[in-house]
């Protein structure tokens, strides 16, 4: 009976999730238009911690109940799974998932956001030799994220911007709008996550490779569904802006904000192999970002394998 609650637990909240995003990029694509932000900013900054929301909270609420492998697996996993499975079940499902030109700004955009995810995972390596996550390392991991979104706003603010057919009457109540839709993201990922876990505790699976490989599935749910909701409204930079964004704040915000308040123990050797196993993830994703134009089905199948390869080298 345990089981079927937290079934319909999972349901429910990833029922509100798809809802909550699909909210989130109608109401992003309006605040972008005719600002000075591009859409791969947008979808790396703003889009992208709206859909972080449900890392973050797992991140606070298991570094206070002293999970930390629960924050980092999460956290890591949903940094692989976002650069490998989700991009590449959309362009391996055939969507239009395209890049910048080679040379133009919005492709060193890309690629940046790609190598600094690998830089921040490599750093996460380093931080947890320790077996311990504390407010000093949170800070630098935030730094890193401060630094980098400035470095990819400098590399493409003159991109074009977003077009409308009509002009915003309501900016304000666009805002509202896409801070209800966000809470929603938040609230029904971290329902959904809760009753993953739930279930892996009910059925004996360990906890950092459950949040690694359950978890983050579920958390990148958001992150998934904006990518394929903007693809789909022909939004490809704020699409994959918005996964390149997630990976990079999961790599740096999410792990960050529970240890921040509530330092935490970790398990060093596991969460050492999954970041070294992501960073080079990442690295692949950055090369494949090089080529330009657009991912394509091959580009899509290289990244499911990279996925794959995960699994034995962690299990």
């Amino acid at each position: 009976m345990t089981s079927v609650l937290w079934l319909g637990a999972i349901a429910i909240g990833l029922a509100v999730t798809v809802a909550g995003s699909k909210s989130a990029v109608a109401d992003a694509t309006k605040l972008a238009a005719g600002t000075r932000l591009p859409p791969f900013f947008v979808g790396m900054t703003l889009l992208a911690l709206g859909t972080d929301l449900p890392e973050i909270a797992n991140s606070i609420v298991a570094s206070y109940t002293d999970n930390g492998d629960v924050n980092v697996g999460d956290s890591v996993g949903s940094t692989i799974t976002q650069l490998t499975l989700v991009l590449g079940v959309l362009s391996f499902a055939g969507l239009k998932v395209t890049l910048g030109d080679r040379g133009s700004r919005l492709l060193k955009g890309q690629q940046a956001t790609a190598w600094l995810t690998a830089a921040a995972l490599l750093g996460i390596a380093v931080l947890v030799l320790d077996d311990h996550l504390g407010r000093l390392d949170a800070l630098l991991l935030i730094a890193v994220w401060i630094a980098g979104s400035r470095f990819v706003y400098r590399a493409t603010r003159t991109d074009p911007q977003l077009s409308l057919d009509e002009p915003v009457s309501n900016r304000m109540l666009v805002v509202g709008q896409l801070l209800v839709a966000i809470v929603a993201i938040g609230a029904g990922a971290t329902l959904a996550v809760s009753g993953i876990i739930e279930l892996a505790e009910v059925w004996g699976v360990p906890a950092f490779i459950v949040a690694f490989f359950g978890a983050s599935v579920g958390t990148s749910l958001p992150e998934g569904i904006v990518a394929y909701t903007a693809l789909r409204r022909g939004e490809g930079a704020l699409a994959v802006g918005d996964v390149l964004g997630s990976s990079f704040a999961d790599a740096t915000l999410s792990i960050s904000m529970g240890p921040l308040l509530f330092p935490t123990v970790i398990d060093g050797d596991l969460a050492l192999t999954a970041a070294l196993v992501t960073a080079g993830a990442a690295g692949i994703v950055a090369l494949l970002l090089g080529r330009g134009g657009e991912l394509g089905r091959s580009g899509g199948g290289i990244l499911l394998l990279v996925y794959a390869a995960s699994w034995p080298l962690l299990l």
